[in-house]
């Protein structure tokens, strides 16, 4: 009940945000250019890599410049074909949300058009198109529709879009995202369309596009597990939220005339550390429903990260930890991993 209530506020938040925002528009334009490159950039890097992409961010935004004429040494073509792919899917993403009037209006062929964008040169054969065979997740036991399903599944998918007109847009986008997930109509590529149709989502509502990070990869993927594990989707959703806060957050400090931290830019702490948002390690053990010695030895085993010290000395954790503590449980009792595994994996 308590987090129900958080994730509201969060919302009402993040719509405060954005009408503060929109008081501040129409932005100059230079400072819409600038930070639509580096948003591009980031959202083109950060997707790329949680799916396994090996270019750095420097290097992404080289390929992004220069294209597959850029040389990055010892980086596989493919992995640069994705990286301007995803540029070029960006792009396609910020004239369609000009075209369409609302969420309701996304058609099934806009979908398929952001795929086909995806695996343009790398995948030709499926770009565009609907698997036909069975799809697995590496590291996961997640099952999914039939490929004899999933033409069904997606129109349903787009027959409830069309009905999500009276829901905040933000919580429409988190939704997007996961039941896309759910259906995995594509034999590849569905996390970056899934994140490039939930940032459509944003802008044809009037929010900056929001980046689920690489760097909280685990998380992000923990939450997915807790969602179709324990039909709790709250997780994810704050997971969605934090992003499109963060992105808001950027955008607000520049056009008052601040500088952006882009650097500290993060999905696990809100870029002002506020300490409503964490949890001391007590607090954490009893959400988890584990030992506070479990917690401080994943802790010192580098598991688990301390965000904040209070004035007093105690450690807080972010409420992302949550899953996270779920998520390695549940590789040690179902995988069977021991802690060095873990830290690997």
């Amino acid at each position: 009940m308590l987090y129900t209530l958080f994730m509201d506020q969060l919302l009402k938040s993040l719509s405060e945000k954005k009408r503060k925002l929109d008081l501040l528009k129409p932005l100059p334009l230079e400072l819409v250019r600038s930070l639509e490159e580096w948003l591009k950039v980031e959202l083109t890097y950060s997707s790329n890599a949680i799916e396994g992409n090996t270019l750095t961010r420097i290097e992404t935004a080289e390929v992004i410049e220069k294209g597959v004429g850029a040389i990055i040494s010892g980086k596989p073509l493919k992995d640069q074909l994705e990286a301007i792919n995803h540029a070029n899917a960006v792009e396609f993403i910020k004239k369609l949300s000009t075209e369409r009037k609302g969420h309701q209006f996304i058609t099934e062929q806009d979908i398929l058009d952001i795929h086909k964008i995806v695996l343009a040169g790398i995948q030709d054969e499926w770009a565009g198109k609907y698997r036909r065979t069975e799809v697995f997740i590496r590291g996961s036991d997640a099952e999914f529709p039939m490929p004899n399903q999933i033409s069904q599944k997606m129109k349903e998918f787009i027959k409830w879009l069309e009905g999500q007109q009276g829901e905040h847009p933000v919580k429409v986008a988190a939704d997007v995202h996961y039941k896309f997930v759910s259906i995995h109509p594509f034999i590849d590529g569905n996390g970056r369309t899934t994140r490039l149709f939930m940032n459509l989502i944003l802008l044809l509502n009037g929010y900056p596009m929001a980046i689920i990070r690489n760097e909280d990869r685990t998380q992000y993927l923990a939450s997915f597990d807790i969602a179709r594990n324990k039909n709790d989707l709250q997780p994810f959703s704050k997971l969605v939220y934090t992003a499109v806060e963060g992105s808001l957050d950027i955008y607000l400090d520049a056009a008052e005339g601040k500088q952006p931290n882009l650097k500290e830019f993060s999905l696990v702490v809100t870029s002002k550390g506020d300490e409503k948002s964490l949890l001391k390690i007590g607090e954490l053990a009893k959400e988890s429903g584990e030992t506070i010695h479990t917690l401080r030895f994943w802790t010192k085993e580098g598991l688990l990260e301390v965000k904040e010290h209070t004035k007093s000395g105690y450690q807080l954790y972010s409420v992302n930890a949550i899953g996270k503590i779920k998520y390695i449980r549940r590789l040690q009792q179902e995988k069977r991993l021991t802690i060095e595994e873990i830290k690997k994996l």
